[in-house]
């Protein structure tokens, strides 16, 4: 699970890229979990929490970029 603290230290680029890292996970996790071969089922959720925590900071960085203009 990343840390809000560890992304914000983080790159734009490196946050795009950790960010196509956790979908195609998702999307492996769904595929595992429709097929009955998932290990791990909280993963899942850590996942999408990791998403949704790296597109919040990137909606903050692009607001607060548009405000500084």
């Amino acid at each position: 699970m990343a840390r809000i603290d560890d992304l914000k230290a983080k790159t734009d680029d490196q946050l795009d890229e950790e960010l196509g890292n956790l979908k195609r996970e998702a999307f492996n996790l769904r595929f595992q979990a429709a097929t009955n071969q998932l290990e791990k089922p909280s993963r899942v959720r850590e996942v999408r929490r990791d998403i949704a925590r790296i597109k919040t900071l990137q909606t903050a960085r692009t607001r607060d970029a548009a405000a500084a203009k």
